[in-house]
């Protein structure tokens, strides 16, 4: 994994964008796992990927986010050039426009059953938006936008592990339920990693949707995992109402909240212990 740093996107930019050479850069101050983000300016924004795999998503995300924010009710991020790699940094990288608004994780007070209902508006939007020439859920969605059993085997394998730990039974019921299930409908557009940190609020609402590196076309399912990573109660029986999706797609959408919960707990990487909420939440409520 390539760890890019503000020294470097500023050699970048300077060197392929002398434009923009003079404008301050400064890492935002929440970054996510698969790029990392830099200011660049009052304006702008340098995204640079962290490894060659999350690097495909930079070709897509500059051919799909014109297209689909013209089909949406919220702001998306918009392309502004594409940088090339370079013996310092060998993944292709882009600027972006600028964003105001604050991460919905990070963001106090906000109306949670308005934001439920706001987001199930977006997806309900998404998944109408023209076809186009979306690309097909697979390697580049990391597989998000297929059938959740694509990861069958890291949810037995998370299972074994956590043997003495979970409830296997009832996981196992969960993972079953969304087996028997599969879309029946055309592909839809879907985001592919819906989250509080890829959400940003604005003025006490949701504001934009950001981070689109694992969107394509397929089943939204996928898309509804936020009921039990974030929504609690009646927010999450809105973002329900909201979404309008049938029961069959919130059976896979709970087999992939319990798959991503058991494979970060199994790999001893959920320090926070938000998978284990998560994970008791899905046992406890299937939306």
């Amino acid at each position: 994994m390539t760890e890019p740093t503000a020294d470097l996107a500023r050699d970048l930019v300077a060197a392929q964008f002398p434009q923009w050479a003079g404008l301050p850069v400064a890492p935002v101050a929440r970054q996510g796992w698969d790029n990392r983000t830099f200011r660049l300016g009052d304006e702008l924004t340098v995204r640079l990927p962290t490894g060659p795999v999350y690097a495909l998503a930079v070709a897509k995300e500059d051919r799909v986010l014109p297209a689909l924010a013209r089909h949406l009710p919220l702001p998306v991020p918009e392309p502004v050039a594409t940088g090339k790699p370079t013996e310092d940094y060998p993944h292709p990288w882009s600027i972006r426009r600028w964003l105001d608004g604050t991460a919905v994780q990070d963001a106090p007070g906000l109306d949670q059953e308005r934001l439920a209902r706001d987001l199930g508006a977006a997806l309900t939007a998404l998944r109408a938006a023209p076809l186009g020439d979306g690309p097909a859920a697979g390697h580049h969605s990391f597989y998000r936008g297929c059938h959740p059993s694509a990861y069958a085997d890291q949810v037995q394998d998370a299972l074994r592990t956590l043997a003495s730990e979970v409830d296997t039974e009832a996981c196992e019921a969960v993972w079953a339920a969304g087996m028997t299930t599969v879309w029946q409908g055309r592909p839809v557009w879907f985001h592919g990693d819906i989250a509080s940190g890829n959400l940003l609020a604005s003025g006490g609402r949701l504001s934009a949707l950001i981070d689109f590196g694992t969107c394509g076309t397929g089943d939204p399912a996928c898309d509804l995992q936020i009921a039990w990573t974030h929504f609690t109660g009646d927010a999450r029986r809105a973002f329900r109402d909201a979404v309008g999706l049938d029961d069959g797609t919130w059976a896979r959408a709970r087999a992939w909240t319990l798959w991503k919960a058991l494979i970060v707990t199994a790999g001893d990487y959920d320090h926070d212990g938000s998978q284990r909420r998560t994970l008791d939440a899905v046992l406890a409520d299937p939306a």
